[in-house]
C-alpha cells in the first residue's frame, strides 16, 4: 500500500512538473518575449506622446499667462 502511495505521488509530481515546465517554456519562447517587449514599447510610446502633449499644453498656458501679465 505504501509503495502504491509513493508511485501516485511520483506520477502526480511528474504530471504537474511537466505542466509547469511547458508553461515556462511557452512563456519564455522568442515569440512570447518579443510580443511582450513590443507591447511594452507601444505603451511607452503612448505615455511619451501624452507627456509631450501635456507639456506643450502647459507651455501654451504659461506663455498666455506671461503675455497677459506683460500687457
Amino acid at each position: 500500500m505504501r509503495r502504491l502511495f509513493w508511485i501516485g505521488v511520483g506520477v502526480a509530481a511528474a504530471y504537474y512538473g511537466s505542466r509547469w515546465i511547458r508553461r515556462k517554456r511557452e512563456q519564455y519562447s522568442p515569440a512570447a518575449v518579443s510580443g511582450r517587449a513590443q507591447a511594452t514599447l507601444n505603451d511607452l510610446g503612448k505615455l511619451l506622446r501624452v507627456a509631450v502633449e501635456e507639456g506643450r499644453r502647459a507651455m501654451v498656458e504659461k506663455e498666455a499667462q506671461i503675455r497677459s501679465s506683460l500687457g
